[in-house]
């Protein structure tokens, strides 16, 4: 069994993958537009090009992805999406690359169950938490 995340975009879920593709070394696998969908799937024309389904892959972590469709998106709340990287410069890096145009909740540093920890929400609205956990935990 496996459990994979699915994040829902406003619209920029494309610009999203494609930003984790370069910042995070994710590879994208699927992506499916709205103009593939079943032609009784109400899509507005402006919408055919926004993702109905896609994947990326992180580490070896899938990741599924999506544009809601207009009007039922919700901001991301009550979760976060946890990155373990075993380096700490490299834990830096990523949650950098992460956090920048988007919103620090907790700035990256070593805490007392980590060699580096940070907590943000990117540019696309999605909440992250980078760790570097220690040999021991």
């Amino acid at each position: 069994m496996q459990v994979n995340p699915y994040l829902f975009y406003n619209g920029n879920c494309e610009e999203a993958l494609k930003y984790y593709e370069k910042a995070l070394g994710a590879q994208i696998g699927a992506m499916f537009p709205y103009e593939g969908a079943p032609p009784d799937m109400p899509t507005p024309p402006d919408w055919k090009k926004k993702l109905m389904h896609a994947s990326i892959t992180i580490d070896g972590e899938v990741l599924m992805a999506s544009d809601a469709t207009p009007g039922d998106y919700k901001q991301p709340q009550g979760f976060a999406v946890s990155l373990q990287v075993e380096d700490p410069a490299e834990a830096e890096r990523r949650f950098n690359a992460l956090a920048d145009g988007g919103t620090i909740r907790m700035p990256f540093g070593k805490t007392f169950f980590s060699n580096g920890f940070g907590m943000c929400v990117d540019k696309f609205g999605i909440p992250w938490m980078v760790n570097c956990p220690k040999e021991d935990m």
